[in-house]
């Protein structure tokens, strides 16, 4: 749970009321329990998770014995939120046992489908707002804040022999695996980075949307996603697409600015 102030974008903001912000940390609490288990647990990574599948179906039929789990079943009554984005959660960590790189951007947006776009529609089950349409502008907000961490961590994700970013991509600006471990980043390598940037940034763009569909609190907290994942982006532009050094971040100066711009262009669209 102290992860949770690292994150690009603020896990359970100060503008929603009590009830709320514990039903967020209460989500924020599986899912980074869910990808410590498939990223840094020693011993069969898979058993773990598929123990984990074990404790979400007691959440809904018994009674579970991690302490986080256990906090997490007053949330999924009270927001009568379904197993499958939990589900989905948990088989994206199955994956990256075994997937350890992506051919196309749609191979990776299938990716974010399972590891991503669930957060969104457990916190509009949380909002009392998850209808078709805003689970679909989610999905894009969901996975540009995805694609974000993904090009910010380039480096820490090919020392653990992963790399998110397409192949296809890749190849076409001349770069290779080698390319991601030696500092500081070529120039081809920066280029690449800045087009993944704009992609991502896209994403966002076309999910900012769902901020005027919700009213008050949600809506605030909901631009503040789309606002942290943008002054991450920012942050990764101002270190000249050099991600080699370490994940560029943003400060909260930055993400102020950032917010006030994600309700005006929220406002405008």
């Amino acid at each position: 749970m102290a992860q949770a102030r690292s994150e690009n974008f603020p896990v359970a903001s100060r503008f929603l009321p009590r009830r709320e912000r514990s039903h967020l940390l209460a989500l924020y609490g599986f899912a980074r329990l869910v990808d410590d288990a498939g990223d840094e647990a020693a011993g069969d990574r898979l058993e773990l998770l598929d123990w984990l599948d074990d404790e979400l179906e007691q959440v809904y039929s018994g009674s579970p014995t991690h302490p986080l789990i256990r906090r997490l079943a007053p949330t999924v009554r009270e927001c009568r939120i379904p197993a499958e984005p939990f589900r989905r959660l948990i088989d994206a960590n199955r994956q990256d046992q075994q997937v350890k790189s992506y051919e196309t951007i749609d191979d990776l947006l299938a990716y974010c489908e399972l590891s991503a776009n669930p957060i969104g529609h457990l916190v509009l089950h949380v909002f009392g707002a998850a209808t078709p349409e805003r689970l679909r502008l989610s999905d894009a907000i969901c996975s540009g804040l995805q694609l974000t961490e993904h090009w910010q961590d380039v480096a820490e994700d090919a020392a653990r022999g992963r790399v998110y970013i397409p192949a296809a991509d890749m190849r076409g600006f001349g770069c290779d695996q080698s390319d991601l471990s030696k500092p500081p980043a070529s120039g081809r390598l920066r280029a690449l980075i800045a087009f993944e940037v704009d992609r991502a940034r896209t994403l966002l763009d076309d999910g900012l949307p769902l901020v005027r569909t919700l009213r008050g609190r949600p809506a605030l907290a909901v631009a503040a996603f789309v606002a942290g994942g943008r002054a991450a982006l920012d942050a990764v532009e101002r270190a000249g697409h050099d991600v080699l050094g370490g994940p560029p971040r943003a400060s909260r100066r930055d993400h102020g600015r950032a917010l006030l711009a994600t309700l005006g262009r929220a406002r405008a669209r």
